[in-house]
């Protein structure tokens, strides 16, 4: 018996080894390594939208922007909604504690302009996690495909491994094996019901992998002297999701109403080949696209990284620099803000403490570990606060800043961890940036004011509220980001 075990043992081993050494040698899909034009555009083009939740005499209370503007988008396209959203769901613990139902909303706004015109171009391309990779059914993607909405689940598997650990284990003996939604015995991971899902549905979570974008492109009728002229197609980029869980989330958005969704439209495009399916673009006639002085280009994974340390590698004394972030584990990003730092840049850090996640309690890794390791290297220099969460998440992912006359701000899916930054999963964020302050900018700047000093409300905390010397968390940390052993 022992010997059976130990050629088992081999066998697996053997399979593991082989299958990490495969696929680490493998070149990474084209659709992580792209690089987007640069497009400018009018400052008007440019707009920016907050979420915020904050507490007044233990009152919560919502200010919400993003998602009244997707579905006014939505509610007067004509011709073309392409839609790229991780989280669509209904999917929590306690539904009483986040009752705002937005996956319905977002699900009857796109069934409605379905409706409104047979003819519409409509796509929605969505991440497994919302079946638990196949082990439930998703009553809103049911409807959208009863509609005649095509709705398409990103095939991870042609993604490379985080988790490699894992993944060389789950590829050769439980990624051929498909998955049903009826023979489901394990605890559902998602809510607390009696549902259950399958082995394969927890093996294949375990990967910790996923298409992790939130945008959206739309048409919108542009009129001039009372007639129709012509149309916008119209992107926002966001960090928010339509998840009935997440809808207290505190996030940010950007839209960018020029010539952007054609890096977008092409790259969402490449990731549906991915999947097996052909997606059409929209008709370009009459599509109406203004230039200025505002840059814009769409940031895919990688690209998010080395631009964020190229604008942090050149900062000097007098520049400044901003960040709201939910989760924060790069160490070559942590590294570039201490030496920022060093060098007389003011650096602002608004962190989640990582202590909620949808119901469940959680122990502050990344954030509290590398805030600590930020502080004590700058020597106190980099200044944090902690979102003042109760339950729900800062689930914001903004940088912005000024170096020399120069203004930027990115935002968009990505945190800034290694399984988001570095050819893992899917990500998009945009960028734009102009010689001198615009309009966007300036109103994210308002936002990061806002929550950073509490105006009218309370947003943040004292670092020294979620201080934490825990030498173990450091340490894990650490493993969990170099492994891929994390959730974040």
């Amino acid at each position: 018996m022992l010997r059976l075990f130990a050629v088992i043992l081999k066998i697996v081993l053997g399979a593991m080894v082989f299958t990490a050494s495969f696929l680490w040698m493998a070149d990474i899909p084209a659709v992580l390594t792209g690089e987007d034009e640069t497009y400018l555009i009018p400052e008007k083009s440019v707009i920016f939208y907050s979420d915020t939740t904050s507490f007044d005499s233990e009152k919560r209370v919502v200010e919400q922007e993003i998602w009244d503007r997707i579905f006014g988008l939505i509610g007067g396209a004509k011709k073309y909604i392409l839609v790229d959203m991780f989280l669509f769901n209904d999917l929590q613990i306690n539904p009483t504690d986040f009752p705002k139902s937005l996956s319905a909303e977002l699900t009857n706004a796109l069934l409605q302009a379905k409706f409104a015109n047979k003819a519409i171009n409509m796509t929605v391309v969505t991440d497994p996690i919302n079946t638990v990779y196949g082990g439930s059914t998703s009553q809103q993607f049911e409807e959208l495909r009863t509609a005649g909405i095509i709705t398409l689940e990103t095939n991870l598997n042609k993604l490379r491994d985080s988790n490699m650990l894992w993944s060389s284990f789950w590829r050769p003996f439980f990624s051929w094996s498909g998955n049903s939604n009826e023979d489901g015995w394990l605890p559902h991971p998602f809510v607390g019901s009696k549902d259950k899902v399958t082995l394969r549905s927890w093996a294949a979570l375990l990967n910790f992998k996923a298409n992790h974008r939130k945008l959206i492109v739309a048409d919108e009728q542009v009129k001039m002297g009372g007639k129709v002229a012509g149309h916008k197609l119209v992107t926002i980029i966001t960090s928010s999701n339509p998840h009935d869980g997440s809808s207290n989330h505190g996030n940010v958005a950007l839209e960018v109403r020029d010539s952007l969704w054609k890096s977008v439209i092409t790259s969402e495009a490449e990731i549906a080949k991915l999947s097996g399916l052909n997606i059409m673009g929209p008709i370009r006639e009459g599509v109406i696209d203004e230039s200025g002085d505002v840059a814009v280009t769409l940031l895919r994974e990688r690209a998010i990284k080395e631009k964020i340390l190229n604008i942090l590698d050149s900062m000097s004394q007098g520049d400044v620099f901003d960040m709201a972030m939910f989760y924060f584990s790069d160490r070559d990003i942590m590294q570039s803000l201490i030496d920022a730092s060093g060098r007389g840049v003011a650096v602002r850090l608004v962190l989640d403490p990582n202590k909620d996640a949808f119901g469940f309690e959680k122990n502050g890794i990344p954030n509290r570990p590398i805030a600590k390791e930020l502080v004590r290297k700058s020597s106190g220099d980099i200044n944090i606060r902690w979102c003042d969460t109760h339950g729900e998440q800062c689930h914001a992912k903004l940088v912005m800043g000024k170096t020399g006359t120069t203004t930027f701000m990115i935002l968009g899916s990505a945190n800034l961890t290694r399984r988001n930054l570095d050819n893992f999963n899917l990500e998009a964020s945009v960028i734009a940036e102009r010689s001198t302050s615009f309009k966007a900018w300036t109103d994210a700047q308002s936002y990061f004011e806002k929550i950073w000093s509490n105006s009218g409300a309370t947003y943040t905390a004292d670092y020294t509220t979620y201080d934490d010397e825990t030498f173990w968390k450091s340490s894990v940390y650490r493993a969990m980001e170099a492994t891929g052993l994390s959730t974040f």
